[in-house]
């Protein structure tokens, strides 16, 4: 095995590129489980969003308009979820498992006349002298637009959930809703804005794939992230800090074991490909053998609202 074809510069820049649909998507998730919702459909939001902006930037040349369709595609999506659990009050578990199966077969359905299509992608910020810096220049400041909104998004998260009043209001709705409905709070209406905006999130990380990452459509080219991502919230404690280290880890487990298998490594392939799901289910376990601590997830999460607002 060759370790030397493996270039630092560009392991830690492709790091952050793969890392960045499960990013968005994880921290949409996080936000909605932060309001007492398990929503369980990210699979199918993310393959929504990526089917969704594919077509747009395909149909009008625009890949900025293609990540606002995905956004759409996905908050469409997740606002279904929210009327039929929030208004209909069906089961959250069987719900978001339904919208995973229903977005697979829809996005195919959809996407059957873009198989093979090149869609128009986003370039890389030019920084100027920034972006000519040694090491740095590649790994910092030549990515695209939407890997930077990532990371103002892990920021605006934090900030919003921690300071603000608005994010107060959502993580007492997680906590209690009762509570929250005695105090005058419109817990479904709380809750049915933070599952659009963690649709919306996971739409724009699907469209990540298809637009930036390949960027052409590919049947089922989620590939499992939307469960890393859930699985990433859990690993995170449901803390925006720990989402993006989450998300930086399993991108960087995703993108190691591609460049193993360039250098050579004498591992079947099948088991560098299945490395970060592997890891995954290690980081579950983990958490399992801590789950006689106080947990830290919203103390009403996934359990459903009756009273009427």
């Amino acid at each position: 095995m060759d370790l030397s074809a493996i270039s630092p510069t560009l392991l830690i820049a492709s790091l952050m590129v793969a890392a960045t649909p499960i990013l968005l998507a994880a921290l949409g998730e996080m936000v909605v489980e932060k309001s007492g919702v398990l929503n369980l459909g990210v699979e199918g939001m993310m393959i929504m969003g990526a089917v969704c902006g594919f077509i747009a930037s395909v149909e009008t040349g625009s890949p900025w308009l293609g990540f606002l369709m995905a956004a759409a595609g996905g908050a469409v999506m997740a606002l279904l979820f929210g009327f039929l659990t929030q208004v209909l009050l069906s089961n959250q578990v069987a719900t978001g498992l339904a919208l995973t199966l229903f977005g697979l077969g829809l996005s195919s359905l959809l996407g059957q006349g873009y198989v093979g299509i090149k869609a128009n992608s986003l370039g890389r910020i030019d920084l100027g002298p920034l972006s000519d810096l040694p090491f740095f220049g590649r790994v910092f400041f030549g990515h695209d637009p939407i890997v930077y909104l990532s990371l103002v998004l892990v920021i605006a998260v934090w900030a919003f959930l921690k300071f603000t009043r608005a994010g107060l209001i959502l993580r007492a709705v997680g906590e209690s809703h009762d509570a929250a409905h005695a105090l005058g709070y419109g817990v479904r209406r709380v809750r049915l804005m933070a599952i659009a905006f963690g649709g919306a999130c996971a739409g724009l990380g699907g469209a990540y794939l298809s637009l930036v990452r390949v960027p052409q459509w590919t049947e089922g080219m989620t590939a499992g992230a939307g469960w890393i991502a859930l699985a990433i919230v859990v690993f995170a404690s449901w803390r925006a800090g720990r989402v993006l280290a989450g998300a930086y880890l399993f991108g960087g487990i995703t993108v190691l074991q591609l460049n193993l298998q360039t250098a050579g490594a004498k591992v079947p392939v099948e088991l560098l490909s299945a490395a970060p799901y592997l890891v995954t289910i290690l980081v579950l376990v983990l958490i399992s053998l801590r789950a006689g601590r106080a947990g830290t997830a919203p103390a009403d999460l996934g359990r459903p609202f009756h009273a009427s607002t």
